[in-house]
């Protein structure tokens, strides 16, 4: 790295760590600028994109018994939701909590305080009944500050297959420190996309609008845009892929041609050879098997699993033991 990296903000350091590495890759969490998020918005509602309708139609059929489970023996408790953004499908388990008088509140925690600001202010005039408590920052720095102010049993949402983000060997370790700020009977309520058949998957990360490839592009245009980089945005192509052994989708972009990147920020020429791939995302599908695995490792038990119709989709239930 030239001396000009060491002063570079966070997003260039990674840029260019990730376009100097064998393979190239970029980071899937500089995907969500202001058009990433519009296009990601986007996604969610395709035809083939099956994951969020599966949550919803979850959430929707099966509320009344995932309240019951929620509470247990008790007649209270905090949930708290890791990365909440606009609560589209939360909001279906807290309009019927607080139909039925549920005694609880709501601590949505996100790196964002734009998007805790427009979240907590819509539910102020959608659910006015609803305790809201927003926590801007890390997941884990906002769970121990949550730990040392109540003394009500935690209910922790970690929604929409976001632990598919993280690859095999770091998807545990992630868990049993989520685990290790929790206490004995607080609970973890976490999506994860099953593996099935590989068309299914495979289309969901391929739509025919082809939206998903502008998604991963766009993160080549933010480059242009804020790192002073000249990626010619036609000269890549999209290619996912799933290894039913594994359970791993990758979304890649991939040179077609040979071709040199130049980003101001950095003061870096990047070479391309044609056909050669970026890795832009991972997407991990789970066994149900491997699911309890990972509950035990993590120090909890499966409370329940609950499916959608297909079986497509599950969000599991866990107990910190």
């Amino acid at each position: 790295m030239s001396e000009t990296t060491a002063a570079l903000s966070t997003f260039a350091k990674d840029i260019h760590s990730g376009l100097t590495s064998n393979p190239k890759c970029l980071s899937s969490k500089y995907f969500y600028d202001e058009k990433g998020d519009q296009l990601f918005q986007a996604i969610m509602g395709l035809e083939e994109y099956y994951l969020t309708r599966c949550e919803f139609e979850i959430f929707d059929q099966q509320k009344v018994e995932i309240l019951k489970r929620f509470l247990g023996t008790d007649t209270s408790f905090n949930l708290v939701e890791l990365g909440a953004g606009d609560g589209t499908k939360t909001k279906v388990l807290l309009n019927h909590f607080v139909s039925q008088g549920v005694d609880f509140s709501y601590s949505p925690i996100d790196i964002s305080q734009h998007v805790l600001d427009v979240l907590s202010e819509d539910l102020e005039k959608s659910i006015p009944k609803l305790k809201v408590n927003a926590i801007q920052g890390d997941y884990f720095d906002a769970l121990a500050k949550l730990n040392e102010n109540h003394f009500q049993k935690e209910v922790v949402l970690f929604l929409g297959s976001n632990i598919g983000n993280f690859s095999n060997g770091s998807a545990p370790k992630f868990l049993k420190r989520l685990g290790d700020n929790l206490g004995s009977g607080d609970m973890l309520f976490i999506g994860f996309d099953l593996m099935k058949d590989p068309n299914v998957i495979l289309s969901a990360y391929n739509d025919k609008l082809g939206v998903t490839k502008e998604f991963n592009v766009n993160l080549l245009r933010r480059i242009n845009n804020e790192l002073g980089a000249n990626f010619d945005l036609e000269g890549y192509e999209h290619f996912p892929t799933y290894n039913p052994i594994t359970g791993e989708t990758k979304s890649h972009l991939v040179s077609n041609k040979a071709q040199e990147v130049f980003i101001e920020a950095t003061g870096e020429t990047y070479s391309f050879d044609a056909w050669e791939a970026i890795h832009m995302e991972v997407s991990q599908k789970y066994s149900l098997k491997t699911i309890h695995q990972l509950a035990e490792q993590a120090g909890f038990k499966v409370v329940k699993n609950f499916t959608d119709e297909n079986e497509f989709y599950v969000d599991s239930l866990w107990e910190k033991i």
